[in-house]
């Protein structure tokens, strides 16, 4: 990456002519939009519109208008050559446990395998089929795949589903029965399947069935995703490439994404990075990317983003999708706070919407905040929380997957709020909108941080009045007194510091590079005691911070402070992730490996199949020529039609071996980049 003069722009070639690259991101609150002018390298506009999950072409087309809108000249349509949409969807979804209801096909598994995927503890009543098949780790067939009981688990699975993963035992040797598996599930149900080598090339075969199962889950959703906004630049009349960011910072076409949404999982803090480097022409810095759901971490170190090769890991799974090396932890503007008996205060990882919000939409959620405070007899823990459907629902969809009690319970919810007392009335109900909230289908709205900023006078979007009412609500029931104007205020700053002081630890496991515990020394550092005993105690980070999302201005002035570090707030660093989507470049790599056996025979394996050879320079030749053609070929289906290509070998040899004819084993990979063909 390079900063703003230097950085990898959509290519324009035509001369003369003034074209723009508009930039998008779908938040868990906000929906923000850049509009970047190609040639010259420059942020000529940018806006925020409410992020509407429930039809999320009605936020894209309200952040994109209102973005245009501010242009002192019009922009004709067919001047904009590229849209490209960064997404905090497939990280949030992972982190809060959502996503569509999935049948997993497991072929050439034992027992110890099927427990080592975590797929079952993941996700306790996923239906699981284990089926006879598979191949060795020389691509041979170990059983013939059993294509009856196949069906018969295909069909079984069929109407309780939406898509379907399928993992093999040694498939990145030899992928056939994956593929077989995915044409039988097309041809008897037609829904979108998910192969586990065609997310990773490596061995740990549980480990990639993990991977296809939270991709599988997630591919509704992107593909929701990518169709809202191609309704959004169908409204504007926008015809031009649509790129999305994956979660190692680098673009791809939609429709190479659509069908392998798990690469968007840190979609959002990979665009952040690239936006931050773009704003700041810093080459070295800690991010941190602050939204309404998580708050995300990553290094740039010499202007390279610190790449965790073996596989993201988000919401504590372990997946194998190559991505920048980021902390996401639970926290943002719009997380929960909840209270413990011992009054002790607890800001996240679930999100809500904040009560201002909705009663900024909804006003007469004032009258019902009210009649809370009015009530000092019942309600108790469930007084200032609402419950409704998510921006924009649509109340006609069907939904697999849900019990005859979670049908019940979301047939009562509506888009106004409701006070979630008078819907939660049983231990059944609870658990019922509780897991409808999991899901995605309901949101339900109570304090947060971004509600207390309201109070402190440090935050103005929206309704005051409500802010003010739910944070007396909950001062009431810490303190079981009755909230004065002091108590308020008190309760709104112990909000405000917790978000502050886990914001500090976060950058500061960040810096340290190691899991470090809040110990006695980081907490003296982030609580903004400073001291402990007679000691003063100092911890900062020895790069620059750069601060980047919508409510980092809230809280990151005061960790600033604590940390005594140098925090940079770069200009437009609240819409970082839009330019960063816009900003980006195409990018891919593909791994082939050639292995001996040490009597002359030399296999080479990858994901097109396996080939043999008897002769070490023949197979070599041939595993370059495939790994260059295999990253080639996904940047140009991604979108880059003229990539430059990098290949690394890495060899082993047996003992005393004097050239490659005593190979054991070779690793060739291929890494093609691009820019976005935005002019075509």
């Amino acid at each position: 990456m390079a900063g703003p003069a230097g950085q990898a722009a959509a290519s324009d070639d035509r001369p003369g002519k003034t074209t723009y690259l508009i930039g998008v991101d779908t938040g868990g609150t906000y929906t923000d939009a850049a509009v970047i002018e190609a040639r010259g390298h420059r942020i000529i506009a940018t806006a925020k519109a409410i992020t509407t999950k429930g039809d999320l072409a009605v936020g894209v087309t309200e952040a994109i208008t209102q973005a245009l809108a501010k242009l002192s000249h019009d922009v004709p349509p067919q001047d904009v050559a590229m849209v490209s949409v960064s997404t905090t969807l497939a990280t949030n979804a992972v982190v809060e446990g959502h996503g569509s209801a999935t049948g997993v096909i497991l072929i050439g598994f034992d027992a110890a395998m099927v427990e080592r995927t975590g797929i079952a503890k993941a996700f306790p009543e996923i239906p699981m089929a284990v089926i006879d098949g598979g191949h060795n780790h020389n691509g041979d067939a170990a059983r013939p795949l059993d294509l009856d009981a196949l069906d018969a688990a295909i069909l079984a699975m069929a109407p309780k589903v939406d898509a379907y993963a399928v993992a093999g035992a040694f498939a990145v040797r030899n992928a056939a029965h994956e593929q077989a598996a995915r044409e039988r599930i097309v041809a008897l149900t037609g829904k979108p399947v998910t192969l586990s080598t065609e997310l990773s090339s490596a061995l740990d075969a549980p480990r990639r069935a993990l991977t296809a199962v939270l991709n599988a889950r997630l591919i509704p959703r992107i593909s929701g995703l990518i169709g809202a906004v191609q309704r959004a630049m169908a409204h504007l009349k926008i015809a031009c490439p649509l790129m999305i960011v994956k979660g190692d910072g680098s673009l791809a076409l939609a429709e190479s994404v659509a069908t392998r949404p798990i690469e968007t999982v840190l979609s959002g803090p990979a665009a952040s990075l690239v936006g931050a480097q773009w704003l700041s022409g810093l080459d070295s810095f800690i991010l941190s990317d602050m939204g309404g759901t998580t708050t995300d971490l990553g290094l740039l170190i010499n202007g390279r983003p610190k790449v965790r090769e073996e596989g993201a890991e988000v919401g504590g799974w372990r997946t194998m999708v190559r991505a920048i090396d980021v902390r996401t932890i639970g926290l943002g503007g719009d997380s929960e706070i909840t209270l413990h008996a011992n009054g002790r205060i607890q800001v996240g990882p679930q999100r809500v919407a904040p009560v201002s919000l909705i009663a900024a939409r909804y006003p007469q959620v004032l009258a019902m905040l009210r009649a809370d405070l009015d009530d000092v007899q019942g309600g108790g823990s469930m007084h200032g929380k609402f419950v409704l459907l998510p921006f924009a629902a649509s109340t006609d969809k069907q939904h697999n997957g849900l019990s005859a009690r979670e049908l019940e319970a979301l047939q009562t919810i509506t888009h106004a709020p409701q006070p979630l007392r008078k819907l939660a009335t049983s231990l059944s109900s609870q658990r019922s909108i509780a897991s409808l909230q999991r899901k995605g289908l309901v949101q339900v709205s109570s304090l947060t941080p971004s509600d207390v900023s309201h109070v402190l006078g440090l935050q103005a979007n929206w309704s005051l009045e409500a802010a003010t009412m739910a944070t007396q609500l909950a001062a009431r029931l810490r303190d079981m007194k009755l909230p004065t104007p002091e108590r308020t205020r008190n309760f709104a700053s112990a909000v405000w510091n917790e978000t502050v002081r886990l914001t500090g630890l976060a950058i500061l496991q960040t810096a340290f590079g190691v899991e470090m515990a809040d110990n006695a020394l980081t907490q003296a550092v982030c609580s903004g005691a400073g001291q402990l005993g007679l000691a003063t105690v100092r911890l900062t980070p020895s790069i620059p911070v750069v601060a980047v999302g919508g409510p980092v201005k809230v809280y990151y002035e005061e960790v600033q402070r604590r940390l005594g570090c140098e925090m940079v707030f770069p200009e437009f660093c609240e819409v970082a992730n839009a330019v960063g989507a816009a900003t980006g470049v195409v990018a891919h790599s593909a791994t082939v490996e050639v292995l001996g056996d040490g009597s002359g025979l030399f296999r080479l394996h990858s994901t097109a199949g396996t080939r043999q050879f008897t002769d070490a320079t023949e197979a070599l030749a041939a595993a370059q020529a495939l790994a260059e053609q295999l990253a080639r070929d996904a940047v140009i289906e991604m979108g880059a039609p003229h990539p430059q290509v990098k290949l690394s070998v890495t060899k082993q040899y047996m003992p005393n071996a004097r050239d490659d004819t005593g190979l054991l084993q070779a690793t060739l990979v291929a890494e093609a980049i691009g820019r976005p063909n935005a002019a075509a």
